[in-house]
């Protein structure tokens, strides 16, 4: 009889301890809490994503300000350069037409990005260049590259036509001096009949012109004079002094093409921080409206995940009950 007793006792005990409602009780329990923690971390991802867009807003705003300040700065050096190479234009021309043997191409581009298509502007326009001036076997086309963005793209297709590279032009303030060393350089390395210098004119904070400024040696400057084209006025200056007038021509383009490097250094620098601030302007636009689209995916979200918490507490509430 005790033993019976014992069996029984210990059948109700353990009825009581695995019965449907406490089993389905646990399972709903682990449920919920696994539940939970995957809602938790999808809010927390959304919540990241947020404060990452957020801190790259910050960095875009802060870009456009430094752009506007350094604009201002070289915008009024760029208006009063122009004022150098004009002269020599009206006086030795600016002929991108002249067939000559040996072209030199001056590509002007940036050392950092960040602003738009200033810089692949420029290198399409030198690799169309150098494919009207490289017509045949007497030709010869070269490739004078300054700055670092239009190295690394005509580098890959090019290298053997690149006869100079210098970067970092911007590291300090640009001024005559500096562009008139660079320019000797140029000419000390290079042989050529035509510069051709590629740059972009700045004209507003919103656009730029893609342009090219033409610099022909003292010998095709002389040829065309006796040829009578366009610098046929050449011939009724008088030379004064003493000097032949091969010298003076040396002079005068080697004159013209430091101030026209000037000019386009100053203009190219121009562009590329008008640039910068459009770019930087549109980020911080579109950072700002995927803030507003992420902050409602967060709301919408945190809402689903407290409607469902509600309903399983009523659930659990009505099941205990019933």
């Amino acid at each position: 009889m005790a033993m019976a007793a014992s069996r029984s006792q210990g059948r109700r005990i353990a009825s009581s301890f695995f019965s449907p409602v406490t089993i389905r009780h646990s399972l709903a329990s682990s449920e919920e809490s696994s539940l939970s923690g995957v809602r938790s971390i999808s809010t927390q991802i959304v919540r990241n994503r947020m404060k990452s867009v957020k801190n790259i807003q910050k960095i875009t705003k802060a870009m456009k300000m430094v752009a506007a300040s350094k604009l201002r700065a070289i915008q009024t050096k760029a208006e009063n350069s122009r004022g150098l190479w004009q002269p020599f234009t009206a006086l030795l021309g600016d002929l991108p037409s002249v067939e000559v043997k040996k072209n030199v191409i001056v590509t002007i581009s940036s050392d950092k990005g960040l602003c738009g298509g200033i810089n692949s502007t420029a290198v399409k326009i030198s690799r169309g260049l150098h494919k009207l001036n490289f017509g045949g076997p007497e030709t010869e086309c070269k490739y004078v590259i300054l700055g670092e963005k239009a190295k690394a793209q005509l580098i890959r297709d090019s290298k053997k036509d690149i006869g100079l590279s210098m970067t970092e032009l911007q590291k300090n303030p640009l001024n005559y001096c500096q562009v008139a060393m660079l320019a000797d350089d140029i000419l000390k390395n290079v042989e050529y009949d035509a510069l051709r210098i590629v740059y972009s004119k700045f004209e507003s904070v919103v656009s730029f012109l893609p342009s090219v400024s033409t610099v022909l040696s003292p010998e095709v400057v002389e040829r065309e004079a006796e040829a009578g084209g366009k610098l046929a006025e050449l011939d009724l200056y008088e030379v004064e002094g003493g000097e032949a007038k091969s010298e003076v021509l040396q002079n005068l383009t080697e004159f013209q093409f430091s101030c026209v490097m000037f000019n386009a250094v100053l203009e190219n620098a121009c562009s590329e921080q008008g640039a910068r601030m459009s770019a930087m302007d549109s980020s911080s636009r579109n950072a700002g409206e995927m803030l507003d689209r992420l902050t409602l995916t967060y709301n919408r979200t945190r809402q689903a995940s407290i409607t469902t918490e509600l309903i399983e507490i009523i659930s659990g509430a009505s099941a205990l009950e019933g």
